[in-house]
């Protein structure tokens, strides 16, 4: 008995067919990412400075900012597992330094009173900060709550 779907007749058209691989194809690369190519952010800290903050932050669309000073004990605690983290998670999530001994400008447009202080860019916007020198574990689930679906 013949087929009265129409199914059979639709998984034999080769025009349906590169359809639909395109468009699983195009779901595929939206979930992951939302798209973006990933593969030359960088596996270690960047240099983010007043100067570079906006192209930055708009050239990765999470970064993930540690403002610190050379003076500070705390930041110089929190240096290697920036490190770390930059290494683990490239591809998902850009990593910066901000000296803001020389860079004072970020530190008071985003009322950064205390240091070390993490600011959480999304599409360059801010959407998250964190201040201490926290444990790796902390500023992980920090970075999953900032870049979650839908946030």
């Amino acid at each position: 008995m013949p087929d009265t779907t129409g199914e059979e007749e639709a998984d034999e058209d080769p025009e349906l067919l590169k359809i639909r691989q395109r468009k699983l194809q195009e779901m595929i690369t939206s979930m992951s990412d939302n798209g973006t190519d990933t593969s030359d952010w960088p596996s270690t800290p960047i240099q983010v400075t007043d100067d570079n903050i906006d192209e930055l932050s708009t050239k990765y669309s999470q970064l993930v900012v540690d403002c610190w000073a050379e003076w500070c004990g705390p930041c110089r605690m929190l240096g290697p597992t920036i490190e770390e983290l930059a290494g683990e998670m490239q591809g998902k999530v850009v990593f910066g330094k901000l000296n803001t001994d020389e860079n004072r400008k970020i530190p008071r447009q985003y009322g950064i009173m205390s240091i070390p202080t993490i600011l959480y860019f999304k599409e360059g916007e801010v959407v998250g900060k964190t201040v201490g020198a926290l444990p790796k574990e902390y500023i992980v689930e920090a970075i999953d709550q900032a870049y979650a679906e839908g946030s």
